[in-house]
């Protein structure tokens, strides 16, 4: 397992713990009405799509290294149609709970994508500095 793939699943695993236990915990006790029992569901959705991502990200840096920007992007456009058809079945299947659900659903979309984000760009970031040193 590389160092990137090991620290990305770290902190996805702590950021996944904090969202689910913490962040659940506070909104459950800020927001007892709007809870819903499918809450830590929804962190546990991201650990795994961010786990199946760090996998397709290494294995293509290895085998495609020219394509690793297409890649990530496709797996972002994936991520976010998954999350849209998961949204959607969710609202269809459980009516009552559908506003608290996809508030929820967003805020932890839009946290996990601002770490996938800042990860991602500080690991290229830190990837042509170490290119730059080498010269």
């Amino acid at each position: 397992m590389s160092k990137t793939k090991r620290n990305y699943l770290i902190q996805t695993a702590v950021l996944t713990f904090l969202l689910g236990i913490v962040g659940g915990w506070i909104y459950f006790n800020t927001n007892p009405h709007h809870y819903f029992n499918g809450y830590p569901l929804i962190p546990s959705y991201f650990f795994l799509f961010g786990w199946l991502m760090i996998n397709i990200v290494e294995w293509s840096r290895k085998k495609m290294t020219g394509k690793l920007l297409q890649i990530y992007m496709l797996l972002r456009v994936m991520r976010m149609l998954a999350s849209f058809i998961l949204m959607v079945l969710y609202c269809v299947i459980v009516r009552e709970e559908a506003q608290a659900f996809l508030l929820t659903f967003i805020a932890n979309y839009l946290i996990y994508l601002t770490y996938d984000s800042w990860f991602f760009f500080t690991f290229e970031v830190n990837k042509k500095s170490q290119k730059e040193n080498k010269r």
